[in-house]
């Protein structure tokens, strides 16, 4: 398994877990923090929507780092150096000059 394909893999499940992360919020403040209710369920309302606030931020920097660091690790396998296009630049026909057509004399 390459590199580039491992990082595939982390970033889809960085990508998932930021998903769940961010449906459980509410963007009133009524996510999850208000279905638990309670002081003493995850340490209150407030260390809960702390958490979350903080967990979206964390899942989103480590999403770009890993987008980053995917993109040096990737080989070139289907770069452009294996282009036909770039291949067949090289190889084109000569160009004819155009000639121009002689008008034919008006008759009066």
């Amino acid at each position: 398994m390459s590199t580039f394909s491992i990082f595939l893999v982390l970033i889809t499940i960085v990508c998932f877990l930021l998903i769940v992360v961010i449906m459980v919020q509410n963007p009133k403040g009524g996510g999850l923090s208000s279905t638990l209710g309670g002081s003493q369920m995850l340490g209150g309302v407030q260390k809960t929507t702390d958490f979350l606030d903080k967990s979206t931020w964390t899942l989103g920097t480590i999403l770009i780092a890993l987008i980053l660091l995917s993109s040096l690790s990737f080989t070139g396998t289907l770069s452009d150096s294996d282009s036909k296009i770039i291949e067949n630049t090289g190889t084109t026909a000569p160009v004819t000059p155009v000639t121009p057509v002689q008008e034919a004399p008006a008759t009066k």
